[in-house]
């Protein structure tokens, strides 16, 4: 796996990171939201450097202009619910993009630091020959990952695989470098050290779909 760490090189990226680790800034959900989806918009467009383009003749008003365009077709896959906002930024710069939605949630037994991670819901159109994107915002442990790479199979063999993070554990994606295809690509945009005891990225930012959409039961 090829891993493309943003953060190891000073951009406006930075700022977008350093708002939604704020404790003060990320109790406004709608600023956190945004931040998450400007994070994909800047996390895509340094991906589609990678991707196939083929020239076309584009028509002006006064002649004609000879563009290199992208000619993969793209699929983007989100994992349910805090991929949300990171999804709408991929698609802000991906018009033409086809969709997949993940429903993937922790099950943690009796309220223990161990858990299980269950998906339940899985929606997308085939993936032979296609670039897939999954667009994961928290890669903790890697184990959603893991269990959402085996819903995939059923869907078809993707040309390549890209994952798009906002924030990565070194652990998970040590993870998930082993059980990925060798060719996959990761985008993301800070790596921290460590998790805590229930799985949770350090220093992080907290539960990402709390922070963008609430609190949940």
């Amino acid at each position: 796996m090829t891993i493309h760490n943003l953060g190891d090189e000073n951009s406006i990226l930075n700022q977008f990171i350093s708002e939604i680790r704020d404790s003060q800034i990320q109790k406004d959900a709608m600023r956190f939201r945004r931040n998450i989806e400007r994070i994909g918009e800047v996390l895509g467009y340094e991906f589609s450097r990678t991707l196939s383009y083929s020239s076309k003749n584009v028509e002006t008003p006064l002649g004609v202009k000879s563009m290199d365009l992208i000619q993969d077709q793209v699929v983007i896959c989100s994992i349910l619910r805090a991929g949300l906002p990171l999804h709408q930024g991929l698609l802000n710069y991906f018009d033409t993009a086809e969709n997949g939605f993940i429903s993937a949630f922790r099950k943690h037994e009796d309220n223990k630091d161990d858990f299980e991670v269950i998906v339940n819901y899985f929606a997308a159109p085939s993936l032979e020959g296609k670039i897939l994107v999954l667009s994961d915002p928290m890669l903790a442990t890697g184990k959603t990952l893991e269990n959402v790479l085996k819903a995939l199979k059923e869907h078809g063999k993707p040309k390549q695989i890209h994952i798009v993070s906002v924030i990565g554990s070194k652990q998970g994606i040590d993870f998930v470098e082993k059980i990925f295809p060798e060719q996959t690509h990761l985008w993301i945009a800070a790596i921290d050290p460590e998790l805590n005891a229930r799985g949770y990225i350090l220093p992080g930012i907290g539960d990402a779909g709390d922070l963008a959409y609430g609190e949940k039961l």
